[in-house]
Formats: C-alpha cells, sequence, structure tokens
C-alpha cells in the first residue's frame, strides 16, 4: 500500500442503499472521498488497480473539459460547474456499466453526487501533522491550508458523507 494509503488515519465506509441501478451494474461504483491531501487519489488508483476497475478523478476531469464557472481568488480554486460535470459523469458510469466496468471515483466532495451512483462510500482521514505537511508541500497558501485543516479536524467531509448516503 502507498504511503497515502497508510498515512490514512482512517475511513468510514456508508453503504448507499442504491438498489435500482446497483442491480442493473455487474460491478460496483465506489467513490474515496476527504479532504484535500489525505491521500484520495493515490487509494482511489490501487483500488481500481487491484480489482481491476475503471479510475475516475473528478478534479482530472473538471480541468480537463473546463467544468468551473470561474476561480476562487481567495482559496486559488476552480468554481466547479456541478450541473455540467454530472452530466458527464453520468455518461461515463452508464458507458461503464454497459461494459461491466466498476469504477472508482476520487474527488474531495461528495454532497452533490447523485446517491444512486455509488455502492460503497469511502471517507478517507489523515493525522492533522501528516496532513498539514502535505499542504505545505503543495504550497497551498496559508488560508487555503488552514481552511483544509480546519475541514479535516472537524470532520467535514465525513459528516457530509453520512447526510449524504
Amino acid at each position: 500500500m502507498s504511503d497515502a494509503a497508510a498515512s490514512s488515519a482512517s475511513a468510514a465506509a456508508a453503504s448507499a442503499p442504491a438498489e435500482e441501478e446497483s442491480s442493473a451494474r455487474s460491478r460496483p461504483n465506489v467513490l474515496v472521498t476527504g479532504t484535500p491531501g489525505v491521500g484520495k487519489t493515490a487509494t482511489a488508483s490501487l483500488i481500481a488497480e487491484r480489482l481491476e476497475m475503471q479510475h475516475i478523478s473528478v478534479g482530472d476531469i473538471v480541468k480537463q473539459h473546463k467544468f468551473y464557472e470561474g476561480r476562487d481568488e481567495k482559496y486559488d480554486s476552480l468554481i466547479l460547474d456541478e450541473d455540467r460535470l454530472l452530466d458527464h459523469m453520468e455518461q461515463m458510469l452508464a458507458d461503464a456499466a454497459e461494459e461491466g466496468r466498476g469504477v472508482v471515483v476520487d474527488y474531495h466532495g461528495c454532497d452533490f453526487f447523485p446517491e444512486r451512483w455509488f455502492d460503497l462510500v469511502l471517507v478517507l482521514r489523515a493525522k492533522t501533522d501528516v496532513l498539514y505537511d502535505r499542504l505545505v508541500e503543495r504550497k497551498y497558501s496559508e488560508t487555503k491550508r488552514n481552511e483544509n485543516m480546519e475541514c479535516e479536524i472537524m470532520q467535514v467531509i465525513l459528516d457530509e458523507a453520512r447526510e449524504s448516503y
């Protein structure tokens, strides 16, 4: 297992009761989520590779297809166009199901994805000292770093996942 995956302090899993759609799929869809820097992409990539599933990095799709409405200068981040992204991903997931492939999706948010898309939701966590060092290494501004550290400490993404799935 990679350092990123191994350093995740804990993972919380919630099964999504997507009875109708999941029964039409032969392989599961998994969402790996958590605060930036906890190891989502590394973990999702490992899961997909080991289980012979397709890895979908939402951040890469957003940048590649320009599914954003602008830039938030305060946090040095893109302002997501959720509708366009979801329309695109709906087709990606339908194609994967039709081809008998499961997918492992990674993204730092989870509350806007339809519950029916996922059979399993994993929320990765990291020890704050490890996370802080990773965010510094990524050259996050102090404002962005503090926001992400607060989100991890207050388990914002975990609570989001519990409420959404």
